[in-house]
């Protein structure tokens, strides 16, 4: 076990958190730094003068009981069960996600929903051999009419390069075991299990916090604060010091903008990896930091609206895949949770924008981005009252992009990576994975249990068959105790 006090980590994310968490439990402590001034990662709940909401929505929904216990354990209060209910607008129309066949009939028309039929008879009958992109992989299972209806302009807005340059293995994490024909037979049939569980996309309730996701990342902070645990906020990491296969040091800048070297016996690591790359003294061999700088990042932001209006629609968030507007999901904060809105006579809506750092969007000021998310809420015809107030809220390296060539680059990353016994990279970013919750949770979990001697297991294993993410199969999938 390493010294007291010697156990850094890099995030308060929820790999971060989870890690410490668990740690905690042996009566071990050490120091947390977020470069943030707010816990949670990109979990957290922003407030804004009693308005909360996410970035982004976070169901609470996961196949790994353990992990649903420590959220349980972590909130300390029972979480509210919300019924879900997400649509797709696209060609003016709003169709029911997940997909319920006379509602697309209906909207689509007799001619245009045949026409999307025999598209997808005909990639049954000839499917693409071996696809190698979003796009193959896609209209395989649904046709290349419905690809282009309900996952290109979406998938494009979200990534911002074409369907034809993102890996087909992002398709199989985030939609595996999901096709036309599941779809129509969970809506005529109801849901059927698939390998144990209900195929993600197609669940119809899940768990959220009363105060949001946040709420749950908060109070496991105090909790680990109470047990001895340092959390130093708005404290970035800017350089590791290593020695031979260890890493002997971390360099940090303070909130006043000096730097401080904290001892590191254990690194726990939910930094970008490629920024961690780029930190390391000595630096990494040629080929190593060159897969480094290839890696890529999807910026987001969100306009979280403020609407003088009880009730505008019933939806949870809704799918924009209208290529005429920029906005690529709203979120209902108040269909989420009644308490995320102070006023009930208002309510609060998140219009998320998935940009590049320094492109248009992201540069515009918070003022023309509230004008903005209105004018294109009123396109949609969701408007449904006067604008009160607005608040803009921008996240750096919200998402890892799978693009083409992306494995083997992190490949690479990860082989040589491995090699510092006391460096162990966790969470979404850590591992350039587009984790949920659960499975950032779980590569902590691991990665704890290894420090103090429980398990001895991989933590870059979870998830690694390209799964969605809360079909576990396989028990490497899972962070359940070894005997």
């Amino acid at each position: 076990m390493p010294p007291p006090g010697d156990i850094l980590i890099i995030g308060a994310g929820p790999a971060g958190l989870t890690a410490a968490y668990e740690l905690s439990r042996h009566g071990v402590t050490g120091t947390i730094v977020e470069a943030d001034v707010v816990v949670g990662g990109i979990a957290r709940t922003v407030e804004r003068d009693g308005y909360r909401f996410d970035l982004g929505g976070h169901r609470f929904f996961t196949k790994v009981k353990e992990i649903e216990n420590l959220w349980d354990e972590m909130l300390g209060e029972p979480m509210l069960t919300r019924p879900r209910l997400s649509r797709i607008f696209y060609g003016g129309k709003f169709y029911d996600y997940p997909l319920k066949p006379w509602n697309a009939l209906r909207n689509m028309g007799f001619f245009r929903a045949t026409a999307c039929m025999a598209s997808y008879a005909r990639a049954k009958v000839s499917p693409i051999k071996s696809p190698a992109n979003y796009e193959q992989w896609v209209t395989n299972q649904f046709g290349k009419k419905l690809f282009r209806m309900f996952f290109k302009s979406y998938t494009e807005k979200v990534w911002g390069i074409p369907c034809d340059q993102i890996g087909a293995d992002w398709a199989a994490q985030r939609i595996k075991g999901l096709s036309l024909g599941e779809a129509v037979r969970n809506a005529l049939l109801g849901q059927r299990k698939n390998g144990g569980g209900v195929v993600k996309t197609l669940i119809d309730s899940f768990r959220y916090p009363r105060l949001g996701p946040g709420q749950l990342w908060e109070n496991c902070t105090k909790t680990l604060v109470d047990r001895g645990w340092r959390v130093r906020m708005n404290t970035k990491v800017v350089g590791l010091a290593t020695e031979g296969e260890r890493v002997s040091a971390v360099t940090v800048r303070t909130p006043d903008g000096a730097t401080e070297t904290l001892p590191a016996a254990q690194v726990f690591s939910s930094m970008p990896l490629r920024s961690l790359l780029r930190g390391l003294t000595p630096t990494p061999p040629p080929d190593v930091l060159a897969a480094a700088n290839k890696l890529a990042y999807r910026d987001f932001l969100v306009v979280a609206l403020v609407i003088d209006a009880p009730d505008l629609f019933p939806d949870n968030w809704i799918y924009v895949h209208e290529p005429q507007v920029n906005v690529g999901r709203i979120q209902n904060f108040k269909n989420w949770s009644p308490a995320m809105v102070p006023d009930p006579a208002k309510t609060c809506l998140g219009m998320e924008y998935f940009v590049n750092e320094g492109d248009e969007l992201w540069s515009m000021n918070d003022d023309d981005l509230v004008k903005l998310a209105y004018s294109e809420l009123q396109k949609i015809g969701l408007a449904g009252g006067p604008l009160e107030k607005g608040y803009v809220v921008r996240v750096p390296k919200a998402y890892p992009v799978y693009d083409t060539g992306y494995q083997e680059r992190l490949g690479t990353i990860r082989e040589w990576v491995t090699r510092f016994d006391n460096l162990h990279c966790i969470g979404r970013n850590g591992q350039h994975r587009y984790n949920n919750q659960d499975h950032s949770m779980a590569t902590a979990l691991i990665a704890a249990r290894n420090v103090t001697g429980d398990t001895d297991r991989d933590p870059w294993a979870v998830n690694e068959d390209a799964e969605y993410h809360e079909i576990a199969k396989t028990e490497r999938q899972t962070p359940m105790r070894q005997g």
